[in-house]
């Protein structure tokens, strides 16, 4: 067993170094595919013991569960935000004042540590023992949010020291980024799929970090760059912000490699001015450097006013803005049906970029903004990619600028728009720019569940013109099929056998399949449940919905809609003519019909999801978290805070054995 743990230590330091190898020097000295039998072989010996599984383990990256909710950080100390500057000559008097301030002569040069000053999301780290123990967001500075299990899935972090000594307790501040091609990567993604756009990295690196489920943090390829030690334990001295960057590359964290020490303010002004231009071929953003007075003593004499450091100055790049005309506005139809207005644009270049379009987000913005077709704009690339439309030049206005009208219909497949939020969508799940989702979810384990129809096979489908509406499912034939690329007779065979096999389906399935907008599992039983019958749902007003505890405004709104497209009707009677057959729902009235319960803690009698099942089949509603429109919270052995909750709220909390009694009811 010793040389099991033995063994996995080892792994752990490997790994650890080849991690700072590849993440943070951008050298490796292995290739990928003995990194990954590495790890690999970890991982394997971790499922065999799991005893040995550490915090820090390269394994452990991302291995825990959706929060709820961040938890509050109290900072230990408070994380500034820094004075801006834009002229050279505003910087030459910061450092005068700082002269000032220290008594100094006039003609003294002070060194300054220069910086970028990136455009992502300030962090707090702390080691204890070389461990990292908690990362925590800026917020307001005194108080910030626990985004540890995020941070940890940043791979330039380390989540244990490389170094035999580290610091008994270490906060550095560090900044949360996502380089250029991941931000155009993500961006390109959001766009397919209907979603609204991040405006910049600085943007998509705050929106990634607060994830409540970290693997989706994980997914976004986050990166960080360390550059201050805020407090560290005594044993570990330095005199200089350049003598603190060093220690922290020497720990194995990420520390930027355009750092200088500069010997005088001019030097300092001197080197800024070089990243004007160059700044844009760098893979990440920054919008200028910072100067620190290098010396900590200084530092320390100089303290902090209640907003900043005294120390410290963030001397700005100007942004980069041009005009131009906005020549007509087009309409986009993301992948979920999301209609985004895009400016088109008189061809302008901006940083070395020739512009030609930018995104409008939404039409409330427009109206906002008051941006019209033929109006002269002030343009800038957000974060130096995105361009967006800053305002217009109302003044230059002819009287001939045309207002932008929200669109009235899909402009592919010309089914009414309907206003959703701040968005409108096409509700037409047959439209061409989106068929492809809707065919994967119809199909998906969780709706149809049809077998070997997976996400290359529907695309092969749609672009070959053989699937136009997900009923076209149903009309296809072996023969179709088997001619399609890494298909066969047998595999074809399986396909339309397993097509053929879901057309006796629960109402509540074929509901969820159909995609309706805010329709989930759940909410497709309650329907089920409390009509019936689709004939029934397709007749239902309004209102109807709305009575169904449960399904709010917004819900309601969006079921009606979804039944009055006469697209989406069409394409329900091909399916039922295909032989789909929706069953029909025995309408359950019973003392628990729309009681909404929560369970925590353990039932002796049945498992969770038996219990779940109980009461649904009575009418009621299972939920997740505590609200105070629960009717019962079930309390069972070892409670969480669930209950306590539930009490200081008042809830009508039960045990197990009056759970039993109300259903049998």
């Amino acid at each position: 067993m010793e040389d099991v743990k033995r063994e996995i230590e080892e792994l752990k330091q490997k790994i650890r170094y080849h991690d700072y190898r590849y993440y943070v020097l951008n050298a490796p000295v292995i290739s990928d595919y003995e990194y990954d039998q590495m790890m690999r072989r970890l991982k394997s010996l971790e499922e065999k013991y799991p005893q040995f599984i550490t915090p820090d383990s390269p394994t452990q990256r991302v291995g825990g569960k959706p929060l709820e909710k961040f938890k509050k950080v109290k900072h230990k100390i408070p994380m500034f935000s820094l004075e801006d500057a834009f002229s050279p000559e505003e910087v030459r008097e910061f450092d005068r004042r700082v002269k000032r301030f220290l008594n100094l002569p006039s003609e003294k040069d002070i060194s300054y540590s220069v910086e970028p000053k990136f455009d992502g999301l300030s962090i707090s780290l702390i080691y204890e023992n070389g461990i990292l123990k908690q990362a925590s967001t800026r917020g307001d500075g005194v108080t910030g949010e626990d985004v540890t299990q995020n941070v940890r899935t940043i791979k330039n972090v380390p989540l244990k020291l490389i170094t035999e000594k580290a610091p008994a307790y270490l906060d550095i501040q560090g900044e949360a980024i996502m380089f250029k091609q991941d931000f155009a990567k993500i961006n390109k993604e959001r766009e397919e799929a209907g979603l609204p756009l991040f405006a910049n990295p600085r943007n998509a690196a705050a929106g990634s970090i607060r994830q409540l489920d970290p693997r989706e943090t994980a997914k976004r390829n986050l990166r960080m760059f360390t550059y201050s030690i805020r407090e560290v334990s005594s044993e570990i001295q330095f005199k200089t912000q350049s003598e603190a960057l060093e220690l922290l590359k020497k720990w194995g964290l990420p520390v930027n490699e355009l750092n200088k020490l500069c010997a005088s303010v001019e030097e300092a002004i001197e080197y800024k001015e070089t990243f004007t231009q160059k700044r844009h071929e760098l893979p990440y953003e920054i919008d200028g450097m910072v100067f620190k007075v290098n010396e900590i003593d200084y530092q320390n004499r100089l303290g902090h006013t209640t907003k900043s450091p005294r120390w410290a100055i963030a001397y700005k790049f100007p942004p980069e803005q041009v005009t131009t005309t906005v020549k007509e506005v087009k309409v986009n139809v993301g992948r979920t049906g999301i209609l985004t207005p895009v400016a088109i644009l008189e061809p302008v270049n901006i940083g070395g970029v020739v512009v030609s379009k930018a995104t409008l987000h939404t039409w409330d913005e427009i109206r906002k903004k008051d941006i019209r077709i033929g109006d002269r704009v002030f343009v800038e690339r957000a974060g130096d990619v995105i361009p967006e439309i800053i305002k217009p030049i109302s003044e230059k206005r002819t009287g001939k600028e045309r207002i932008i009208p929200e669109p009235k219909e899909c402009p592919v497949c010309h089914a009414h728009a309907i206003r959703d939020g701040l968005y409108f969508r096409c509700p037409n799940i047959s439209c061409p720019a989106q068929i492809k989702e809707s065919i994967k979810h119809f199909a998906s384990k969780r709706a149809m569940n049809i077998e070997g129809l997976g996400d290359k096979l529907v695309e092969q489908l749609v672009e070959k013109n053989i699937i136009k509406d997900i009923a076209d499912i149903y009309n296809l034939d072996i023969k179709t099929v088997a001619n399609l690329e890494r298909m066969g007779e047998k595999s074809a065979q399986n396909l339309i056998e397993a097509i053929e096999n879901t057309k006796n389906i629960s109402l509540a399935k074929f509901l969820f399949a159909l995609g309706i907008r805010h329709v989930g599992e759940h909410t497709a039983h309650l329907l089920a449940k409390y009509f019936g019958s689709l004939k029934n749902i397709e007749k239902a007003k309004k209102e109807e919905f709305l009575s169904i505890k449960g399904i709010g405004e917004e819900v309601a709104q969006s079921i009606y809609d979804f039944f009055r497209e006469q697209k989406n009707i069409q394409t329900i009677k091909k399916l039922l003519k295909a032989g789909i057959k929706p069953s029909e729902e025995k309408v359950v009235i019973s003392p628990l019909s729309g009681k909404s319960f929560l369970f925590t803690g353990t039932l002796r009698t049945m498992t969770r999801s038996e219990a779940k099942d109980r009461v649904e089949a009575l009418g009621g509603i299972v939920k997740n978290s505590v609200s105070k429109d629960l009717d019962y919270v079930v309390v069972g052995e070892n409670p969480g805070s669930k209950r306590d909750k539930a009490e200081r709220l008042g809830l009508n909390c039960i045990d197990e054995e009056t759970f039993i009694k109300l259903l049998s009811k």
